[in-house]
């Protein structure tokens, strides 16, 4: 496991490498940045060009509408109140009625086309039938026109009513206005909006960087400890800036880095263990080999002891390799349980008997009570004698003299429940969470290579099942083993 991990931040630190020199042209700072920009660019583009719009459109439809309103009521007032009256004997006076609240041009237009009256003093008998909105008002339709004088290119807005007396149009009453100072009003707000518009663009850019530094600046952390731990340090602390995604992904690689660590810890604590107890029943056996080589042919007593002491050392060795392979197959996934009917007292039984040898030699009471009514489940009978005698061992290990050891087995709802229960030295508090994982050695000049109680734990896991471990020191040690009944 630690040596894919190790691959893996490899890679990614040959990645990072590599994409160092291109993040010197396009960091991710840029990226973002440049991205913010885009984005705030397009929306104040497009909320510019709307606001522009929208600005022109209110201005001159203002204008619009107050000739409009000012042509209308005048073709108004006159159909009202000079209806019958001849158009060119009361111009004069309509003129002045006309223009008298208003400040545009007004100018009275008869049928023909002909000015016959303008408020600015133009000459009358001006032919205006070649303006539309003029055109369209003789034929009894107001009508509006907006375009530039040709002498002097001045933007003017007109509005024609036609001026009627019994549904026949008698003339044309036209108001025309200069749009210089409302077009240069909206040049003013245009330049204002704009102005505004760059100055939310380069606040957001500055703001833009500012945000985007303070989460490069938490990757670019990242990026260093990955970088370091590609190369095997895994010593390296991480800053959690922030309480966000990259703050756990911080904390997340500060505990990988401290779990390999202690993997790591544990690993040469394992093989230094592994090698010593290796070599222990391997100097006992070659020792013995030469010594009935030199003298155990004569000496009977000699060569019987030896050979058993040669016997057991070499179970001993059987054993950590079984362990060993245990481990390895349970590692991958490949271990095979063989399920059948088991009784499980007598199974225990069985165990206890073979143990109580041991345990009257270390001078340790080894004690067995079971209900009667536990029934017969379906599990791997080597598999599960593997686990009693594991646990059975490591409390013989650690019981002193005088000691009690005290198997019982009851059932509970849906389950059997066997406790293993020792009055030995017990596991410190700070242990105990640790003990079911591989290679963890509370006391690390122990015998035994740490692999017991892991493999114990994944094999009751197999049958479905649970295993809990308390305890207190220099009281003793509780195993319990909670097995389904279907």
């Amino acid at each position: 496991m630690t040596a894919q991990i190790l691959i893996g931040l490899r890679q990614y630190g040959a990645w990072g490498t590599a994409g160092g020199r291109t993040d010197e042209k396009m960091g991710i700072q840029k990226r973002l940045v440049g991205s913010y920009v885009i984005v705030i660019t397009l929306t104040v583009l497009i909320l510019e060009i709307f606001l522009i719009f929208s600005v022109r459109y209110y201005y001159l439809h203002n204008v619009e509408r107050t000739l409009w309103n000012q042509a209308e009521l005048s073709a108004s007032f006159f159909q009202q109140y000079f209806t019958g009256e001849d158009l060119e004997k009361q111009s004069d006076r309509l003129l002045k009625g006309f223009a008298h609240n208003s400040d545009a041009q007004v100018q009275i237009i008869l049928p023909t086309g002909r000015l016959l009256q303008d408020s600015t003093g133009l000459p009358d008998n001006n032919i205006m039938v070649g303006h539309t909105d003029v055109q369209e008002a003789i034929q009894g339709t107001p009508s509006t026109w907006k375009g530039k004088i040709s002498s002097t290119q001045e933007d003017i807005l007109a509005v024609s009513f036609p001026l009627q007396t019994n549904g026949n149009t008698v003339g044309v009453v036209r108001f025309v206005t200069s749009l210089t100072e409302t077009l240069n009003t909206v040049h003013r707000i245009t330049v204002i909006l704009v102005g505004v518009g760059l100055l939310v663009i380069g606040i957001v850019t500055v703001l833009g960087f500012v945000l985007s530094w303070t989460i490069t600046r938490s990757i670019r952390d990242l990026k260093r400890a990955a970088d370091r731990m590609s190369e095997g340090d895994f010593s390296i602390k991480l800053r959690k800036r922030y309480q966000d995604e990259l703050g756990s992904l911080a904390d997340t690689l500060n505990m990988m880095a401290e779990r390999i660590l202690k993997s790591e810890h544990l690993k040469n604590d394992f093989i230094s263990s592994v090698s010593h107890e290796l070599r222990t029943p391997l100097t006992s056996i070659k020792g013995w080999v030469i010594t009935l080589k030199s003298n155990g042919v004569e000496d009977k007593p000699l060569l019987l002891e030896g050979l058993e002491i040669i016997d057991s050392e070499s179970d001993r060795l059987t054993h950590m390799v079984d362990e060993l392979l245990d481990f390895s197959k349970m590692d991958n996934g490949r271990i095979v349980m063989h399920f059948a009917p088991v009784h499980l007292p007598e199974l225990l039984d069985h165990i206890c008997r073979q143990l109580a040898p041991r345990a009257e030699r270390q001078g340790i009471s080894l004690e067995i009570e079971m209900d009667n009514n536990i029934p017969v489940i379906q599990a791997d009978e080597n598999r599960m004698k593997q686990v009693f005698i594991n646990i059975m061992d490591n409390s013989l290990k650690f019981t002193t003299p005088s000691g009690r050891i005290l198997v019982h087995a009851h059932t509970s709802p849906g389950q059997i429940v066997i406790t293993i229960t020792d009055t030995g030295s017990g596991i410190a508090e700070r242990d105990l969470e640790y003990v079911l994982q591989k290679f963890y050695k509370a006391n690390q000049y122990a015998s035994g290579s740490g692999l017991g109680l892991s493999i114990s734990d994944q094999i009751i896991r197999l049958h479905h099942g649970e295993l809990r471990i308390t305890s207190e020191v220099g009281k003793g040690t509780t195993v319990s083993i909670y097995l389904p009944t279907k």
